[in-house]
């Protein structure tokens, strides 16, 4: 199990909640159980599902979470667009609040990148290292094992 706390993905998340919630305070109070709450409860199961991810067992289950954080993340993509649209937030903060969304749904499809079902631990995962290390971390693999690829063959020949 990882600290999901020291995670920047989680931080982030988490500070986007609290974002949220202040600038879900102006909306109109006919939208208290509606779209109020759907954006809220969208933003709030990001953090939530991560720490949860955290939680699991094997990194099989911790990446499928993160998927479905992903997809919460999307949902409140769209929420926070219908609340923009319906002129309940700023453009400023649609701006703001949008960067940060499509911010942490790059930093969640790296950290799943990280996470390879292959790994029989959650434990063997650096989870604290910047989410573009997670992304340049790939490339170089898949290069290392292209150039033992081309040694194979050029040794069978």
């Amino acid at each position: 199990m990882q600290d999901f706390r020291k995670l920047k993905v989680w931080e982030k998340s988490h500070q986007l909640t609290l974002d949220v919630y202040r600038v879900t305070l102006h909306f109109p109070n006919h939208e208290l159980l509606g779209l109020t709450n759907q954006l809220r409860r969208s933003v709030a199961s990001i953090p939530a599902n991560i720490a949860e991810g955290c939680g699991r067992s094997t990194s099989k289950e911790m990446k499928q979470t993160f998927n479905i954080t992903r997809g919460s993340a999307t949902e409140a993509e769209y929420h926070l667009l219908l609340a923009h649209q319906l002129d309940y937030i700023s453009n400023l903060d649609y701006e703001r609040l949008n960067a940060e969304i499509i911010e942490i749904k790059r930093m969640l499809s790296a950290l799943m990148t990280k996470v390879s079902p292959k790994q029989p631990e959650m434990a063997s995962i650096d989870l604290q290292k910047d989410h573009r290390q997670a992304t340049s971390i790939a490339p170089r693999k898949h290069q290392q094992s292209k150039k033992s690829d081309e040694k194979l063959i050029t040794e069978n020949r």
